[in-house]
């Protein structure tokens, strides 16, 4: 806290459920701008973390965020490559999104995974979901 003051905005974690195995690392990015999700690899104020997997569980803690309309999209990336492997446009690895929004031939839409931050801090469990 600065002079008494909280930064405006609240703490967003993600308890991430499902990983099968503690290869590689758990990619997530949280962004405001629907044109960028679910890849918000290239939007500046998008939110990105990067965390060891663990089979089983792994918290992803976004700290504060500014208040707004906010979705998420997390890869369990095995190979510590930087992106999600593919086999005939298919994930190979692990994926996950806000309001553990389903796949339908292809990723959901942003207002599928969109969720508030406002008043309260923000805690959401996320499954993993696997294709392969």
């Amino acid at each position: 806290m600065l002079g008494g003051v909280a930064p405006a905005g609240q703490d967003v974690s993600v308890m991430v459920d499902g990983l099968r195995n503690d290869r590689g690392l758990v990619r997530a990015c949280l962004t405001t701008n629907a044109t960028m999700f679910p890849n918000c690899k290239d939007d500046p104020q998008a939110h990105k973390l990067e965390v060891r997997a663990a089979t089983g569980q792994v918290l992803l803690d976004f700290g504060r965020v500014p208040p707004g309309t906010y979705a998420f999209a997390l890869i369990h990336d095995e190979n510590s490559n930087g992106r999600i492997d593919t086999a005939l446009l298919v994930p190979r690895e692990g994926f996950g999104f806000s309001r553990d929004a389903k796949v339908r031939f292809g990723p959901p839409r942003f207002s599928a995974a969109a969720f508030p931050v406002g008043a309260e801090p923000v805690r959401q469990t996320v499954r993993v979901r696997y294709m392969f």
